[in-house]
């Protein structure tokens, strides 16, 4: 549809003069180097070459054709007659509680592709767009709750966090149907993270997302901790690509790390620190489970699948028997103690490589959270930001700004399997291995679920928190099983 924009072609090029002198003193042919050299500009010339007039003392000259560049561009969309779409002039805003509005110069080849690309887009298309911050991240449901009801001149895609409010602005029928506007095509692998999938009420679409996914949960580990109990840091990298980074390996990594080394009766040597929900948390997405689920277009309880349950009591069983915990010890002491080297593992965000682990010492590495039983692959819950269009927008409104989003947001031509995610990453993590092993994985593998999506229920304080051994997850789920009900019957309508 619109891709390909700058692709270099190879037209005819490359000129080569050869001249062959040939002298011919009674029948003999005074001979150089210059058949050898004719042989090389042939093959370099596409074997094109005109016939040489051998003629004793003559000298011939043949041009091959000359390879120049040409720079291709794009096939503006046309409407049904045949005309350029032209959005009049449209100035578009982004709304986000992050941006400046400013567009950074560009820093290397993809950047620079990208601004040329974005202009000719919006001069092609007649439009403006930026994106900028206008909300902040705690009034952005409130600000767009009062902007899809009250109406206004501008021209807004809004970000939105997931959330109970958004499914409740989403059931008030606050947010545009996508699924109406013909110039978006959800097949399309831009939009892979699958939000519009979250934000999907039958047959109508309520938000999506164009953004690369973020990568979530995964593990970092403890280089020399590892090397003190005779791992080879690099064989869990080894161990990920080839499948073989499971349930099982961990915990055979976990008991041979955690020891008595003085031998004085008290271990002193520990396999993790733990943010527990986060442990609970991947365990469960790591072994195919979730807490809600949708089928059949109706949200459903997942607590007590078979994969949630089992996830659950192994993180719960791991953690007894691996996890460092000082008494007294706060529930987020993990920030501290695993930068000071007290256990050798950490269930963790992504984003803690450039927050809270980035004045560590010790060398970390990071790979996905190893698979359950029950998964056939690594995966990544996403949790991404949504764009939606407010529904007090008419038809012809709606479709120009979605025309324009699209369009602004579509891959860079020649760059379409480039993740513009990764390059921030390589300044945080302390090896390659960590971004195109892990990350770069993380952006592939994943999958939507839906617990932040029903008014009413907060899964970490009605269920998460105080699923613990005391309380195992089973009774914790039987417990709370009629309250969700009634979340999900009312989520449902």
């Amino acid at each position: 549809m619109k891709r390909k924009m700058f692709n270099k072609v190879m037209a005819a090029s490359l000129a080569a003069t050869m001249t062959l002198s040939l002298a011919g003193c009674g029948g003999n042919a005074a001979t150089t180097d210059a058949s050898a050299d004719t042989t090389a500009k042939e093959e370099t010339a596409n074997d094109t070459v005109a016939e040489a007039d051998t003629s004793a003392g003559e000298a011939v000259t043949t041009e091959a054709e000359t390879v120049v560049e040409e720079e291709v561009g794009p096939v503006a969309l046309t409407d049904a007659d045949g005309n350029v779409y032209d959005l009049g002039g449209m100035e578009i805003i982004i709304r986000d509680w992050w941006s400046s509005g400013e567009e950074a110069e560009p820093t290397d080849a993809y950047e620079e592709a990208r601004a040329e690309y974005r202009e000719w887009v919006q001069d092609t298309y007649n439009f403006t767009i930026k994106q900028i911050a206008i909300s902040d991240w705690g009034s952005t449901p409130e600000d767009f709750l009062n902007y899809a009801t009250t109406g206004g001149e501008e021209n807004y895609v809004f970000i939105l966090r997931q959330g109970a409010e958004f499914v409740s602005a989403m059931n008030s029928g606050l947010m545009y149907d996508l699924a109406t506007i013909d110039c978006i095509d959800f097949t399309e692998s831009k939009w892979k993270s699958g939000v519009h999938e979250l934000c999907s009420k039958g047959g109508s679409i309520y938000g999506c997302s164009p953004a690369i996914p973020e990568p979530r949960g995964g593990m970092y580990f403890n280089k020399r901790l590892l090397e003190e109990a005779g791992i080879n840091p690099d064989d869990i990298y080894k161990w990920q690509e080839s499948g073989e980074w499971t349930w099982a390996k961990f915990e055979e990594l976990c008991e041979q790390i955690t020891a008595d080394t003085d031998n004085d009766g008290v271990t002193d040597r520990w396999a993790m620190v733990t943010d527990d929900s986060c442990m609970k948390n991947e365990a469960v997405w790591s072994n195919g489970g979730e807490y809600i689920g949708l089928e059949d277009g109706k949200y459903v309880n997942k607590l007590e699948s078979d994969e949630t349950l089992e996830a659950l009591n192994w993180a719960l069983d791991m953690m007894a028997k691996y996890k460092y915990m000082p008494e007294g010890a706060e529930w987020d002491y993990w920030k501290t103690s695993f930068v000071n080297g007290d256990g050798a593992f950490l269930a963790g965000e992504a984003y803690l490589a450039a927050n809270e682990l980035k004045d560590m010492e010790d060398d970390f590495g990071f790979v996905c959270f190893p698979k359950g039983p029950k998964a056939t692959d690594y995966t990544n819950c996403y949790v991404d930001n949504i764009y939606a269009i407010p529904a007090c927008y008419d038809a012809e409104k709606a479709w120009k700004i979605a025309f324009a989003l699209d369009v602004y947001t579509d891959y860079v031509p020649g760059y379409e399997d480039y993740n513009d995610r990764l390059s921030g990453y390589y300044n945080t993590f302390r090896d390659m291995e960590s971004v195109d092993y892990t990350i770069a994985r993380m952006c592939e593998n994943g999958f939507t679920t839906y617990h932040d999506m029903i008014p009413g229920l907060s899964y970490g304080e009605q269920f998460l928190w105080g699923c613990n051994i005391d309380n195992p997850p089973a009774q914790a789920a039987e417990a709370i099983r009629n309250e969700w009900a009634s979340y999900l019957e009312e989520a449902n309508k």
